[in-house]
């Protein structure tokens, strides 16, 4: 596929490569903004449809609250109102003590507490009012043929009622209707209920404050009425409910209340916004079910008005970029058929795009560029003519030196036939330096070649000089086919013998070690050696990235850096910065110059 691309881009004209690439780095980044734009604004609305359905379950919260509450204090009016609890505690109302009691009396109390209940209501909703005492006795504000209220004991619910300490009391929902006139408009009804405690003789009775479900069912539909809305006890049972509720829905409200993290739920493949939160006082829950689609309409509608226009301007706009590039680019496909018209020998025709763009300036350029090769053409028979006279220099250059050497050679024999061997051993070893330093075609040698240069090199010094020097060596076989830069050694020994012998007898020991991709050279002589100030110096000299050997003078005792920067320097060129060389010295003891040569694979071998 890859292939196949770089192929059909080689087909394509510049002019069409530079408006597909415009083409493209315009529509890419405009896809990519309409897909962020889209997914950032779908998490807002979401955001913002999350905080409006919070505002909705905290505003029916309250109207919850204040029902509950409601509901409450008339529990704690009951057991709390001083006239209406000496009643309900007094003895004329236990039957074991009813001889001591006058009936007059005990319907006078049955009277007030009547009046009492009768007189109680909650705002915009009738109440139901249960009270059982424990010797059987009843009172309610409805009538016994609506409801028997000792069937309450009968209830699953009126066990944990016994079992409640305190002033706690037990909230009962969902719950069939018990009031038989209620029973046509309400399916369902909500009750609290509380023991009838004294401090001395304990429970001695129970009270019941119940609403019908449709308040429940009111307060829901009141700021929800688009969606829907529904009220779950403990149990995760549906008390309420706004609207009528799917099936399916009812079958995962356990799902829904019990994975209150989850803010997207799909039901039957469409998806709900879903919101929860607790009843501040009764501990149920208000489930909030939003259809996404709805909650996101309004900013769909305007992200489509939006991507319109945005793309009828984007069309705009990239039609006049089309226009203007290839206005532009027209003068790069006029240079083009200049080129082809000069590719195929017309050098006499000229670029006619002006302007002072770039453009113009490579126009000119290109013009300018054929007038010189007009020149050059012109100028060709002259140039080959010249380069012919200056190869028959260079090749009598070549002569001079093989010149040379033939007559080095006559002389060699002639003093060999007059039996000076010494003297014939010594132009021959002349000879061989001198072809050595000729040969500019054989910068790199074998490290073996390089030693027996110097061997030829220590031999002529002895042949100057009255007291002789030896040459040792201490060579591994290994390093003889590494191939370094030629006449390596040869400056570190002139030091040697000039600086550091001083025209005495001695030794120049060489050492040579290649060991894990180095080759360590040793040059040690056991001459004067160097004070420790002349020693720094040539150490800072060497370390330099620009050697300074101007405050460094060769003549007087000691080591020369002149000599000793040239080859550290070659070898920077030839091996880089991980050559390294360091000098050390001693007074009256000698001098080592050591060597550490990185060598490449192919270094090792001829």
């Amino acid at each position: 596929m890859k292939t196949h691309m770089k192929r059909m881009a080689s087909f394509l004209s510049f002019r069409d490569k530079v408006l597909i690439i415009a083409i493209t780095c315009l529509i890419l980044p405009a896809i990519i903004t309409f897909t962020i734009y889209n997914y950032l604004t779908k998490d807002a609305v979401k955001e913002q449809a999350n905080i409006s359905a919070q505002n909705e379950l905290e505003l029916t919260d309250e109207y919850f609250k204040k029902v509950f509450e409601d509901m409450l204090y008339t529990l704690n009016f009951i057991q709390l109102d001083t006239e209406l609890n000496a009643i309900l505690k007094d003895p004329i109302n236990n039957k074991m003590n009813h001889d001591v009691a006058t009936d007059y009396e005990e319907f006078i109390n049955d009277q007030k507490v009547q009046q009492t209940l009768d007189t109680i209501t909650l705002k915009d909703q009738k109440v139901y009012i249960t009270i059982l005492l424990n010797h059987g006795k009843y009172y309610t504000n409805y009538s016994f043929r609506e409801f028997n209220p000792l069937d309450i004991k009968k209830e699953s619910w009126f066990i944990i009622l016994n079992r409640l300490k305190g002033y706690r009391s037990i909230w009962i929902a969902p719950q069939p209707t018990m009031i038989a006139s209620e029973r046509k408009n309400n399916s369902f009804q909500l009750s609290v209920a509380r023991p009838l405690r004294d401090s001395n003789s304990g429970v001695y009775g129970y009270a019941m404050v119940t609403i019908m479900g449709n308040r429940m069912n009111e307060i829901l539909s009141s700021e929800n009425a688009d969606h829907n809305m529904l009220l779950l006890n403990e149990q995760n049972q549906l008390i309420a409910k706004n609207q009528p509720f799917h099936l399916n829905l009812s079958k995962q409200l356990n799902e829904i209340a019990e994975n209150s993290s989850k803010d997207v739920m799909t039901i039957e493949g469409k998806e709900y916004l879903i919101n929860t939160r607790e009843l501040s006082i009764t501990g149920w829950k208000l489930i909030s079910l939003i259809p996404y689609d709805h909650a996101i309409s309004k900013i769909n509608s305007i992200f489509k008005r939006v991507f319109l226009f945005q793309s009828l301007f984007f069309i705009a706009f990239l039609l006049l970029l089309i226009y203007l590039l290839s206005r532009l680019l027209n003068r790069l496909v006029e240079l083009r058929n200049v080129a082809k018209k000069v590719q195929k020998g017309d050098l006499s025709i000229r670029s006619i795009v002006k302007g002072h763009d770039e453009i113009a300036t490579l126009s000119s350029s290109f013009n300018q560029m054929l007038d010189k090769v007009n020149e050059v053409i012109e100028e060709n028979t002259l140039t080959q003519s010249r380069k012919r006279e200056a190869e028959l220099a260079m090749l009598q250059a070549q002569i001079n030196p093989h010149f040379l050497f033939n007559v080095l050679n006559s002389i060699r024999m002639k003093v060999l036939l007059k039996r000076d061997s010494e003297s014939a051993e010594m132009i021959s070893s002349l000879s061989k330096l001198l072809r050595m330093t000729f040969d500019k075609h054989k910068e790199m040698i074998t490290f073996q070649e390089e030693l027996e240069i110097n061997k030829d090199y220590i031999r002529i010094m002895n042949m100057r000089q009255r007291n002789r020097i030896e040459l040792r060596m201490a060579v591994s076989v290994e390093t003889h086919p590494i191939k370094i830069p030629r006449l390596i050694l040869q400056p570190i020994i002139e030091n040697s013998i000039i600086h550091g012998l001083s025209d005495r007898e001695g030794f120049i020991l060489i050492k040579g070690n290649y060991l894990n991709g180095v080759l360590m050279v040793e040059v040690e002589d056991n001459g004067a050696g160097m004070k420790m100030e002349q020693l720094s110096a040539i150490g800072e000299t060497l370390h330099k990235s620009v050697p300074d050997t101007s405050a460094l003078s060769d003549s007087g005792k000691g080591f020369s850096s002149i000599g000793l920067t040239n080859v550290n320097e070659r070898m920077k060129l030839t091996f880089g910065e991980a050559f390294t060389m360091h000098v050390e010295s001693e007074l009256d003891k000698g001098t080592k110059v050591t060597m550490y040569i990185p060598i490449r694979e192919e270094q090792k071998h001829v």
